[in-house]
């Protein structure tokens, strides 16, 4: 069975989660655009779309809808080709409403798991739950005669223990797409020890036609990417630690959060990140980290305090964020949790409060949002850096801690043989968390100065 041949039944699982719309989207892009190839005429490409949900699916349709729009305008001369043949389409419009008609005829929503039965490729994205996944995965393989290739987009669970206890005799490999899947170009490519040699060059295919940025990650749960951002979180909570008797607790989680974002000069800070993702998602990630780590304690008791309150963040369904360690108006920040009187506090009121104990950013400073487009940094990031070192300020202070702090998670990626290189470390936070520079870096001396 060819590449065209294996994807023309293709199975989603959490089709309508935020994870699974966007790898949706672009498998049925992808089937959409091999069904036009000649050799193709005789094969039906069909995408089960399987949620629990029929609310969720009907949103899914509108959201694959509109995302289609944007595509063929992007590619209309692609598409020109395509129809080139067919006389009754002329003008752009038409030809790309036809192509995503073509799209959508494809897509099959449904609520039903046996929808898969009949597919030579099923996508698992549903919740970071092992056992929910094992449970879907076993029940699709004893009912479907086509020894079915399973790509799980887990981004923490080992590919080994998924494929040992669903007894898939290598059928499975991690393809861990990145928030938002239609956007982002990293996927982290997980072999487990027996993955067959033919799925991992089908799924390097695969990422190839999709256009992504491929980092190879071994087999250690949390791979790469939750390797360091769990790491990363817990670092940040461990600050907060330290600066909250002195300075109270909404005010240390400013002043983490300014300076994870400002200071070192991240596209957001690391406790607006860990609202994005979810704190119930970190926790139950960091739950699938710790018992692989015996010498390590991959848990925070904040985390679960939190979660036990109901404070959680994540996205509504529109895509807005939910209040958590922060509080959102319209995706600007407006309060802070204070986690003993268990309410918001202003967040300006915050910020003048510590605009002075923070201290002002080094006068070469350059913004994330200019600096990550510029191709040559390196030597802007090393003088910046050259300056914050000799700055005494409490801003600095912390983010010197903080940008060691990171760089000891990453090598120790590589050590622990999570990673292969420590490129690839760098490779993952610079391609998948948009970071402008990777966290094994020398833009620190060994010893503060």
């Amino acid at each position: 069975m060819n590449y065209d041949e294996r994807l023309s039944n293709v199975s989603i699982l959490g089709a309508a989660g935020k994870m699974g719309s966007g790898i949706l989207l672009l498998t049925a892009v992808e089937m959409a655009d091999l069904s036009y190839k000649k050799e193709n005429s005789k094969l039906t490409f069909i995408l089960n779309a399987i949620d629990v949900s029929d609310s969720a699916l009907f949103g899914l349709l509108e959201y694959v809808r509109v995302q289609s729009r944007k595509i063929a305008e992007k590619k209309i001369n692609v598409l020109r080709e395509f129809y080139s043949e067919n006389q009754n389409l002329i003008y752009n419009h038409e030809i790309i409403d036809e192509y995503i008609h073509r799209i959508l005829a494809i897509i099959r929503p449904s609520t039903l798991v046996e929808s898969a039965y009949h597919s030579n490729v099923i996508f698992e994205a549903v919740n970071e739950n092992p056992e929910l996944k094992i449970m879907l995965i076993k029940k699709i393989d004893a009912n479907n005669n086509k020894n079915p290739w399973f790509f799980t987009n887990t981004s923490s669970v080992p590919i080994s223990y998924l494929n040992e206890n669903a007894n898939l005799d290598g059928r499975i490999i991690g393809f861990h797409f990145y928030n938002p899947p239609a956007i982002q170009k990293l996927v982290e490519l997980i072999n487990g020890n027996d993955t067959i040699t033919d799925l991992n060059l089908f799924a390097l295919e695969y990422a190839k036609k999709l256009r992504k940025f491929v980092v190879n990650s071994n087999d250690i749960a949390g791979f790469i990417g939750n390797g360091h951002f769990m790491r990363d979180a817990l670092l940040g909570i461990q600050l907060l630690n330290e600066l909250k008797s002195e300075y109270g607790f909404p005010e240390a989680v400013y002043i983490v959060n300014k300076v994870s974002q400002d200071f070192l000069i991240r596209p957001m800070g690391i406790f607006q990140l860990v609202d994005y993702v979810g704190i119930d998602v970190c926790k139950y990630i960091m739950e699938v980290m710790n018992p692989y780590f015996e010498n390590e304690d991959i848990h925070s008791n904040l985390l679960d305090s939190l979660f036990e309150r109901g404070v959680k963040g994540g996205q509504n369904s529109d895509g807005s964020q939910k209040d958590g360690i922060l509080k959102y108006n319209k995706g600007k920040l407006i309060g802070i949790y204070d986690f003993y009187k268990e309410e918001y506090v202003d967040y300006e009121t915050i910020s003048n409060k510590l605009s002075e104990i923070i201290g002002k950013l080094p006068s070469n400073y350059i913004s994330w949002k200019e600096i990550i487009k510029m191709k040559d940094k390196d030597s802007l990031l090393k003088d910046y850096f050259e300056n914050l070192n000799y700055d005494k300020s409490l801003g600095a202070t912390v983010a010197k801690k903080y940008l060691k702090g990171t760089r000891e998670i990453g090598l120790k990626l590589v050590e622990q043989n999570v990673a292969k290189t420590e490129k690839d470390v760098n490779d993952v936070m610079l391609t998948g968390f948009f970071h402008c520079y990777g966290p094994i870096n020398n833009y620190l001396p060994l010893e503060e100065k």
